[in-house]
């Protein structure tokens, strides 16, 4: 099996959605608006979504056709398994 795909260019967005959490707090400690804390938090939700897109699609483009390609059926049905369940698992926390 190949070594797994290099996520770290996700770690800038990352950072930057640590920052956006840390500033959800200090809205709450301020007692700020509701509508206010509302929208970050779904701005923070939509960030955590992409670098989950980006991860999805390395995974996609890497493990899952690495395992399409080889010679182990086994591995095929593994893969295409694991990528219906991370599927239905997405859909239903979309």
């Amino acid at each position: 099996m190949s070594a797994h795909p290099d996520h770290s260019s996700n770690l800038v967005a990352l950072k930057r959605i640590e920052g956006q959490v840390r500033g959800l707090q200090k809205m709450i400690e301020e007692k700020r608006y509701c509508v206010d804390i509302l929208t970050q938090i779904t701005s923070v939700n939509g960030a955590l979504l992409r670098v989950q897109d980006k991860i999805l699609e390395a995974h996609m483009n890497s493990c899952l056709n690495n395992a399409l390609k080889g010679k182990s059926e086994a591995e095929r049905h593994k893969k295409i398994s694991e990528m219906f369940a991370l599927l239905k698992k997405y859909r239903k926390n979309g």
